[in-house]
């Protein structure tokens, strides 16, 4: 079996359950913040919809220095309707980029520096399920105490939630 063929039912499995998650984020409370230092609501939700942008930066070169980005701070989304298509967009154009890589492509090292300072270096299979898979992982669940901080009934996830 190809690399690929066992890491996109997990992808299709990820971004079916940050849809639902998405779909759940009230437009009238894009600005709430938990603390002075988080990420607003929407914030927070595009910075998970922008998250599978990155498939493209790690399959297409062997190394992104975090100083050449510039300022990544998400914005607030414009709208519920903008929100779900950036997600719809960025998760098909990344499974389709995963889709055309060989086990070979993916297992080529790829390096995360900071101002020429190396972060780390992993296989790209490694860091599609690390920085990518487990990071999008990562913040769906923040986003879900968001939800719960305010009232917004869960979708289910990896089982039954509280309101499902």
């Amino acid at each position: 079996m190809a690399l690929k063929d066992a890491l996109l039912p997990e992808f299709d499995h990820e971004m079916g359950s940050t849809r639902r998650v998405l779909e759940r984020v009230p437009e009238a409370q894009f600005g709430w913040k938990p603390h002075d230092k988080s990420y607003s609501l929407g914030e927070l939700s595009v910075h998970i919809a922008n998250i599978p942008t990155w498939v493209g930066l790690m399959l297409e070169a062997t190394e992104l220095d975090l100083a050449t980005v510039g300022d990544t701070r998400p914005s607030t989304p414009a709208s519920q309707s903008d929100l779900l298509q950036r997600f719809d967009s960025n998760s098909r154009k990344a499974r389709a980029t995963i889709a055309e890589q060989t086990d070979a492509a993916l297992l080529v090292s790829w390096t995360l520096k900071n101002d020429g300072h190396e972060m780390f270096t992993m296989p790209r299979i490694s860091v599609l399920r690390s920085f990518f898979m487990n990071h999008l992982i990562h913040h769906r669940g923040q986003l879900t105490v968001y939800l719960r901080l305010q009232n917004v009934p869960l979708p289910s996830l990896y089982g039954p939630t509280a309101d499902e």
